[in-house]
């Protein structure tokens, strides 16, 4: 914010000015972030939170790992990463904590997570912005990537063993069926149409199975064409896709789950998608 002296033909008259507007309104985030108290990321600390847009900060064992913002509701956008990593392995919601400010909505245009992004790694502190965690579903064209060793869901890869809330034992179609742990589980579950699945009677042995088991149940269900993929951050089904993929562990075909072992590139610089927007 000082201004540079002299000019290119050394007259003393006229000179130019040089201001950082963003990088001070940055570091000033950083500042109000950082004098801020840590609330444990849990529904009854979110709860309390205006609906209003902001700028939020998570941290994992006390240590900062991601900035955001909000453009609409914090509490929405808390609510979509606590619901993610309650749905992971190798982590804990117990581990992670938030800050949060609010912002006015017309500062939302000037990028403020990226703002701060900016004053993080001028200290040399790189969070998960760059590693996929605030990512949406990447769709079907990079079901076939093949993820950095860094890359948040291979660190921490969605859980199988995570009961199916909402499952109820009984009949229902398999297309009901497919509905229900699409609504229920914490990752995404993607799968393919097919007008057989609305007929199809299945018989569902017990509320409070896990997302193995019903995967099983499922691929048992489905046409021999098809085939339950379980990658590193999310589930598909298809009838026309690969029967393998570099970045899956575990298949399911027939009834029975096919452990993988995934592979991972080194780490690095990682391709991300746009991050979730507000609800």
């Amino acid at each position: 914010m000082t201004p540079v002296v002299g000019s290119d033909d050394g007259t003393q008259y006229h000179k130019d000015f040089t201001l950082s507007i963003t990088k001070a309104l940055g570091d000033q985030l950083g500042v109000a972030l950082k004098g801020l108290d840590r609330a444990p990321l849990a529904e009854e600390n979110i709860a309390r939170l205006k609906e209003k847009p902001g700028v939020y900060q998570l941290y994992l064992n006390g240590k900062f790992v991601y900035v955001g913002k909000a453009d609409k509701s914090l509490p929405t956008r808390l609510r979509n990463h606590l619901r993610k990593i309650s749905g992971r392995r190798n982590i804990s919601l117990t581990e992670m904590a938030f800050s949060c400010l609010y912002v006015a909505e017309d500062f939302s245009a000037l990028a403020p997570e990226q703002l701060l992004i900016s004053y993080h790694k001028g200290m040399g502190n790189i969070p998960w912005n760059n590693n996929g965690f605030g990512n949406k579903d990447p769709g079907r064209q990079r079901d076939s990537t093949v993820l950095k060793q860094n890359h948040f869901d291979v660190s921490f890869p969605i859980d199988l063993d995570r009961p199916v809330d909402g499952l109820q034992a009984g009949e229902t179609t398999l297309h009901e069926l497919l509905e229900t742990i699409k609504a229920s589980l914490p990752y995404n579950f993607r799968y393919g149409k097919s007008a057989e699945f609305k007929t199809r009677r299945v018989q569902v042995p017990a509320a409070g199975m896990t997302a193995d088991e019903v995967f099983q149940l499922v691929s048992a269900e489905i046409p021999a064409k098809w085939q339950v993929t379980a990658l590193m951050g999310y589930v598909i089904m298809y009838d026309d896709s690969p029967t393998t993929y570099r970045s899956a562990w575990r298949y399911y075909r027939d009834g029975q789950p096919i452990g993988a072992v995934p592979v991972a590139e080194p780490a690095g610089d990682v391709e991300v998608d746009p991050p979730m927007l507000d609800d």
